[in-house]
């Protein structure tokens, strides 16, 4: 008897919190509204705004899937463009729901600023450009060099402990706004200037006049987790967008896209059919009708097809998948199973 007291007082306890992991403040905000507010960086291939005016890029991609998750419509979705400086005031402040920013995940980023990172859609590593007149073929090569860097971000910081790791030295020029720092770059002001690497591969692209006159040198001065991030104490919303990436992955892995969505409705694969909603039960815990990914898949795609319009061979960025390609393809995309 006492056994049975024990395991109903716990599975009680378990249905308690389970109740209060739905009481999400974002979420019912967020849907209260009808909107997703999201924080964007305005870089190509990441997120800009288009000839129409829409909102388009990898990390728009990311804000529109979760907002075909809650509301049945991707396009449900408003953006702010945040510096690196000013973003993470924007969520902490509730400015925006979601920084969908080419932000990096770090400790100290998750256990100081009471926000907190979802997981990764893009792996990525800090590299240096440099004029290719310079004739430099390595980091190493530019002791004395003046840099360019945004201010606040890792990349200053990552920048200060390559050189300093290397015993060489250099003269930071901190430049918040990228087109500042590319026409310093341009007049010679800067030596170099350092970012992510495919930050710098798109901006270098649509910000130098002659991009091939320009090198991103091979080293890789750190590693670079981008993703978005929430604020800490909601779960909920944190599941809710966690999930999301996870589901796009997922889609891309067994192979469903928004072409073919439909048709996979009749798959027999049970993982696609629990990605799907045919098996149901896998909205109701996230506070989501079950055919959230879906509607992620059927509106926005898989990840794959959002890294191809975004960024690879379907965009004029044209960057390798690389470290982004799936897991079964030498890459490090791996998505959670969605059970």
């Amino acid at each position: 008897m006492r056994k049975f007291l024990c395991t109903a007082f716990a599975a009680a306890m378990l249905c308690a919190a389970s109740g209060a992991a739905h009481a999400g403040v974002t979420f019912d905000n967020v849907k209260k509204k009808g909107f997703l507010q999201c924080g964007f960086a305005g870089i190509p291939g990441f997120s800009v705004l288009d000839s129409k005016g829409e909102w388009t890029g990898l990390d728009v991609d990311m804000c529109r899937a979760v907002a075909a998750a809650i509301f049945g419509d991707a396009s449900k979705v408003k953006g702010n463009v945040l510096t690196a400086q000013a973003k993470f005031t924007a969520l902490q402040s509730g400015e925006i729901d979601m920084l969908s920013r080419n932000t990096t995940q770090t400790l100290t980023r998750d256990t100081t600023l009471g926000l907190i990172g979802v997981g990764v859609n893009f792996y990525d590593a800090q590299g240096i450009i440099v004029r290719k007149s310079m004739g430099v073929k390595s980091v190493k090569d530019l002791d004395g060099a003046t840099i360019c860097v945004q201010p606040g971000t890792t990349t200053e910081l990552n920048l200060a402990d390559f050189f300093r790791a290397n015993n060489i030295s250099f003269k930071p020029v901190l430049v918040e706004n990228y087109d500042e720092n590319f026409r310093l770059l341009e007049s010679g002001r800067c030596d170099a200037y350092t970012n992510d690497k495919s930050n710098t591969a798109a901006n270098m692209r649509t910000r130098l006049a002659n991009p091939d006159d320009w090198v991103i040198l091979s080293e890789n001065l750190s590693k670079e987790p981008l993703g978005p991030m929430v604020r800490q104490g909601d779960e909920q919303w944190f599941n809710v967008v966690r999930w999301t990436l996870n589901a796009m992955l997922e889609a891309e892995e067994y192979g469903i896209t928004s072409k073919n969505v439909d048709e996979m409705l009749k798959s027999t694969n049970p993982n696609v059919q629990r990605i799907l909603g045919v098996t149901p039960g896998m909205g109701k815990n996230l506070g989501l009708d079950d055919k959230w990914a879906y509607n992620i898949i059927k509106q926005v795609g898989n990840y794959g097809e959002s890294y191809e319009r975004a960024l690879g061979m379907g965009s004029p960025l044209k960057l390798e998948r690389g470290l982004n390609a799936q897991w079964k393809q030498g890459g490090l995309m791996y998505g959670w199973p969605v059970r």
